[in-house]
């Protein structure tokens, strides 16, 4: 039976690719057919569906689903104020008299969307963004669309590795939860990943641990935007206007927003990352910044407010819906035993965790062709990462290396998430046969990066502040939910150790 539950999630990614219906329309319809055939072949009985409902109201319990209604706020206040329009013009006149005009405006982009990025929720929000502002300045200087199509593609992904995006959040819940049933099946197979005292991985371990990779990625793909615009401009006639035009002064309002703006956001994913404010609370003064900023300048006006909450209750309801879509398919495939038959396979590679790592991150990388971040978050990371956290011990690094892969499976050609957006949204389409070529330095640098961390686990150690282990301790089930809860805290909320009750 546990085969089944194989069968129906291929099922469900064919009709992903070819129906084109929702994401969550298909898990609830695949879902109801498993059941009906799990029931009539006893593979389970109805007690197992009856804790559905349990699992659905402990679901929207979950502390972090508040930050993924604030997120979409902000991605929705950003998509429909002029901020972004300001920051990316201070920010490529500025950089103009230091690399040239051509070379300004591309890297300006990039930075918009390492900054704006956290903050939008979504590849697909960043994208849009970037298409309406850099995507049309880079237009209007002559930028080839293959060029304006792959810098949007790349900056938006930012947003996947750089802390503390929505992307980052969930996968670092969804990887706590994975380390607590790999540790749990290493203890009981006598794995060496079960070692005594080790601790239960939060978001803020795959937050620093994401922090050093994502700020090498950046600076490999600013060199490789600059070394790319410079080898244009050589090669550009001396009467093109990106040869001879001057970089103009900045306008007063694009002086304050290139002072303030990235000032805020930095500050705000620092004390993210360090653990003093939760990632909800960073996004809820995001949200109050945006929303005054928005009334100072005089923009927010009614129907703008209007069609900011229209964005973000379609992006909240769709990412609720897929949510309880995956959790549906989720308890269905483990009913059916799929998660014990992953696990049974995995260990037969306990002997070659490295094999076994390759493995997960090549489904990783396949399914992200498919299913899009949250998609790949809530089904396919439960499923694939236990068994794999049980025969290796560092999941924080585990985390940052599936972030690098899924950012990667977002730009690769054919498929790839980011590149058929970005593509779609240029015009003219460009060929894909010249997206490849603009993207090849790009997916080389974010190569380069996967293999460094690979082969030198400690990048993503440097900044990591919590202790590998603890003393060991029993958890029971009852106390789990408790337990991750206060891991899940920033480091100023935890209890101090001398109000800490006895054992």
């Amino acid at each position: 039976m546990s085969a089944l539950g194989l069968l129906l999630l291929v099922l469900a990614l064919v009709l992903m690719m070819t129906t084109g219906w929702a994401t969550y329309a298909v898990l609830l319809a695949v879902s109801t057919l498993g059941a009906v055939m799990g029931l009539a072949l006893g593979a389970f009985d109805t007690g197992v569906l009856r804790t559905l409902p349990e699992r659905m109201v402990g679901l929207l319990e979950h502390d972090l689903l508040q930050a993924l209604v604030l997120y979409a706020v902000v991605g929705a206040l950003l998509n429909h104020l002029a901020l972004v329009n300001g920051l990316y013009g201070g920010l490529s006149k500025t950089l103009a008299r230091l690399t040239g005009r051509r070379a300004a405006s591309e890297m300006a982009g990039l930075g918009v969307g390492m900054l704006m990025a956290p903050m939008n929720g979504s590849v697909g929000a960043s994208l849009v963004t970037l298409s309406r502002t850099a995507g049309r300045a880079w237009a209007a200087e002559g930028l080839p669309p293959a060029r304006r199509a792959t810098l949007v593609a790349v900056a938006s992904t930012l947003g996947v590795i750089v802390p503390p995006s929505l992307v980052l959040l969930l996968l670092g819940d969804a990887m706590l939860r994975a380390h607590t049933e790999g540790l749990t099946l290493a203890r009981q197979l006598s794995l060496p990943a079960a070692q005594a005292g080790t601790r239960i991985i939060n978001t803020q371990d795959v937050l620093q641990a994401a922090l050093a990779p994502g700020a090498l990625l950046l600076l490999a793909w600013l060199a490789v935007t600059w070394w790319v615009a410079r080898r244009h401009d050589r090669s550009a006639p001396p009467s093109t206007p990106t040869a001879t035009a001057a970089p103009s002064a900045l306008t007063r309002g694009e002086g304050w927003t290139l002072c303030i703006v990235p000032a805020f956001i930095i500050a705000l994913l620092a004390l993210v990352t360090a653990g003093r404010i939760r990632a909800v609370e960073a996004a809820a003064t995001a949200g109050v910044a945006l929303l005054i900023w928005g009334l100072v300048s005089r923009q927010l006006t009614r129907p703008v407010m209007a069609r900011v909450l229209d964005d973000a209750l379609a992006l909240t309801g769709a990412l609720f819906a897929l949510l309880v879509a995956a959790v549906t398919f989720s308890l269905l495939l483990r009913a059916f035993g799929t998660d014990v038959l992953v696990a049974e396979w995995m260990r037969t590679l306990q002997a070659q965790p490295a094999l076994a790592m390759a493995v997960v991150l090549l489904v990783l990388l396949a399914s992200a062709f498919v299913l899009d971040a949250f998609e790949l978050i809530f089904l396919v990371v439960p499923i694939v990462m236990p068994p794999l956290l049980a025969l290796v011990g560092d999941a924080a690094w585990v985390a940052a290396l599936a972030l690098l892969v899924l950012q990667a499976g977002f730009l690769l050609p054919p498929l790839g998430y980011a590149l058929v957006l970005a593509m779609g949204q240029a015009h003219p389409r460009p060929p894909l046969r010249d997206m490849v070529r603009a993207l090849a330095p790009y997916l080389l640098s974010l190569a380069s990066v996967v293999a460094l961390v690979l082969a030198v686990p400690a990048t993503t150690h440097w900044l990591r502040t919590n202790p590998a282990t603890v003393p060991e301790m029993t958890i029971d089930g009852d106390d789990l939910d408790a337990l991750m809860r206060e891991m899940s805290a920033p480091a100023g909320d935890a209890p101090d150790a001398a109000e800490a009750p006895s054992q």
